[in-house]
């Protein structure tokens, strides 16, 4: 269950449930609105830099600031999965390059996204530059820290796991990932069906098994695959993934249209879910 700290019990469910209703229960963030001068406004966010590393945000993060003075205003919204308030401050009433973000209070449930989350949190707070790029677009930079990049446009929501064609596009294997060779690209296609059913194409040979959903994995069970003779860049990726599917339990993650299907030995795959013009 989660809580917020340092509020008052009652309180703290008021912004819990409100937290979770405007961002968690669809997966994603606000529908977006005109933003306002300077600052103000609805904001998704769309990545991040720290250390370093660009993190692409999780469809839920996003940004809600309402004025509540001339060089003050109240912010709230969710770093991924956990909701946060905190104070803005205006170092320039007229001109609002910058601002001071002084954190509130935030719910404390363990999450998905806990590394964005984590670096969400360290970097929207302190004294920020505010850049603004275009009517929709705004980058928050953290001196030394490093930048938060959001926009006005709704985000993207995930694709659904079942009853959606996936296209793989890489392989992965722990923090490194590589395309698929050009001449097998888009030949490797796969859907999971409501029934338990998995069925496509493993880059030459079409197949189909069972495979079951529990949670955050899926297990494929035996393929069934047509039997021709596979050579080149598709023969490689076919036994590739004949492997990688066939290896036990896969972790699963959407993040707007992209699949990460990944094995307890960290080799894996990407995927595009197709759009409805394909």
């Amino acid at each position: 269950m989660p809580t917020l700290r340092h509020l008052p019990a009652a309180l703290a469910a008021v912004l819990a449930l409100a937290a979770a209703t405007t961002a968690c229960a669809d997966g994603s963030g606000p529908a977006g609105t005109t933003p306002g001068p300077g600052f103000s406004g609805s904001w998704s966010v769309e990545r991040l830099t720290a250390g370093g590393r660009t993190l692409t945000a999780p469809p839920a993060a996003h940004l809600v600031v309402e004025p509540s003075g001339a060089r003050k205003a109240e912010a709230k919204g969710n770093y991924g999965c956990n909701g946060f308030t905190a104070a803005v401050t205006y170092e320039d009433g007229s001109a609002r390059s910058a601002v001071t973000v002084t954190p509130g209070s935030s719910t404390a449930m363990a999450c998905e996204h806990m590394e964005f989350e984590t670096a969400f949190a360290e970097l929207l707070k302190g004294r920020m530059e505010v850049r603004r790029e275009s009517a929709d677009r705004l980058v928050l930079t953290s001196p030394g820290a490093g930048t938060i990049e959001l926009t006005s446009k709704p985000p993207v929501p995930d694709a659904p796991l079942t009853v959606t064609e996936w296209t793989v596009t890489g392989l992965t294997s722990g923090d490194t990932a590589a395309s698929v060779p050009e001449p097998a690209a888009g030949k490797a296609v796969f859907s999971l069906g409501a029934d338990g059913s998995a069925s496509g194409s493993l880059g030459c040979n079409r197949f189909s098994a069972e495979a079951g959903i529990d949670g955050p994995r899926i297990t494929f069970g035996q393929l069934t695959t047509t039997r021709m003779a596979c050579t080149g860049p598709e023969g490689d990726l076919e036994r590739t993934l004949t492997e990688l599917l066939g290896s036990g339990p896969l972790a699963w993650r959407i993040e707007a249209r992209t699949l990460t299907l990944t094995a307890a030995d960290g080799k894996g795959l990407t995927a595009r879910a197709a759009s409805a013009a394909e």
